[in-house]
């Protein structure tokens, strides 16, 4: 069997964000659902990033903020994406190899440009995001050594991923090759609009290929179509191993088994850009799994990372991740 050199493998869209500052007018007048992601193509993408206010352009992607927030507490995470060999592509790498992830995903010479997500942010801190896959669509079941993803302890899928159908292939294999190496599968549902789009599969997916499922309310309610998140909670209990469920100001709850853990949030005195708040907790979680914390350590980690990367612009923590959950474990 081979050792396991990656706490946690990430399996994701390679994006470039911009950031920008919104007001609702703006979102109303260009048609957008405030809150919501909505896939754009190239010519959407030109059109809205001339009209945005000044922008902050930094990596993103949702698996990709998680492997770097796991990154900044301490775990040796990698992660397989697609970019070009263009500016932004070059920007991706650098950063999320300069985090301390391993990323070995050759740079594209061909086809669409790297991938970017257009973020506009309300005064409310809520996020609406634009994104043009770009060159993440270009991810097929040959970006998928099973050597390489028999090296991680958990290999984490982005339900954003999903759309493409060679991506669905891809992360099929993942999974098998993952439990073959009796190793864990993670999938974050990422979107409810997206799980809107792919229930059903989303379903057998999390049934018979996940471990470890994230799910914020709305995702897990849409999932199993139910009105209420207990209803919903009743629904993925007995389909995989772990359900961490995030609730926002509510903090989250965690399903194991016969255990069920409800964890406050973390106080944050002031809620500047929800870009990125679940993958946080994704990570501090994965974290704390990988680690072999028990379930309640493990979404009050989530809950730290989550309010630390809500507190600024942008998905990448600013601050030592590792410094705070010591501290808060401490507590």
């Amino acid at each position: 069997m081979s050792t396991v050199d990656f706490d946690v493998i990430g399996i994701g869209n390679a994006i470039v964000d911009v950031l920008s500052h919104s007001e609702d007018a703006f979102l109303v007048e260009h048609g957008l659902t405030k809150g919501s992601m909505a896939l754009i193509d190239a010519v959407q993408a030109d059109r809205l990033y001339e009209q945005m206010g000044p922008g902050v352009e930094c990596s993103g992607g949702s698996a990709a903020n998680t492997i770097a927030c796991l990154a900044s507490l301490g775990a040796k995470g990698a992660f397989i994406g697609k970019v070009k060999d263009d500016g932004l592509g070059k920007i991706f790498a650098h950063d999320i190899k300069s985090a301390g992830v391993d990323f070995s995903s050759s740079l594209a010479t061909e086809g669409p440009s790297t991938a970017r997500c257009l973020i506009l942010v309300s005064d409310d801190a809520q996020r609406t995001m634009n994104t043009f896959l770009g060159a993440c669509v270009n991810l097929t079941p040959d970006d998928i050594d099973p050597d390489y993803i028999a090296r991680g302890a958990v290999t984490y899928l982005e339900g954003y991923l999903w759309d493409p159908d060679h991506a669905k292939e891809a992360f099929l294999k993942a999974s098998m090759a993952a439990h073959q190496a009796d190793r864990k599968v993670a999938l974050s549902l990422s979107d409810a609009f997206c799980v809107d789009r792919h229930r059903k599969s989303f379903q057998d997916l999390v049934e018979h290929h996940v471990d470890i499922l994230f799910a914020n309310e709305d995702e897990i309610k849409s999932l199993y179509e139910v009105d209420s998140f207990d209803a919903a909670l009743q629904c993925v209990r007995d389909k995989c191993a772990v359900a961490a469920l995030t609730r926002g100001e509510k903090g989250s709850v965690v399903i194991a088994g016969n255990e069920i853990h409800v964890v406050d949030c973390e106080k944050v005195d002031h809620v500047v850009d929800t870009t990125g708040a679940g993958d946080a907790y994704a990570a501090g979680f994965l974290f704390g799994y990988t680690q072999n914390f028990d379930m309640g350590s493990c979404a009050r980690l989530g809950s730290v990372c989550s309010a630390e990367i809500i507190s600024h612009y942008g998905a990448r923590p600013e601050s030592s991740l590792a410094d705070l959950a010591g501290k808060a474990l401490e507590s």
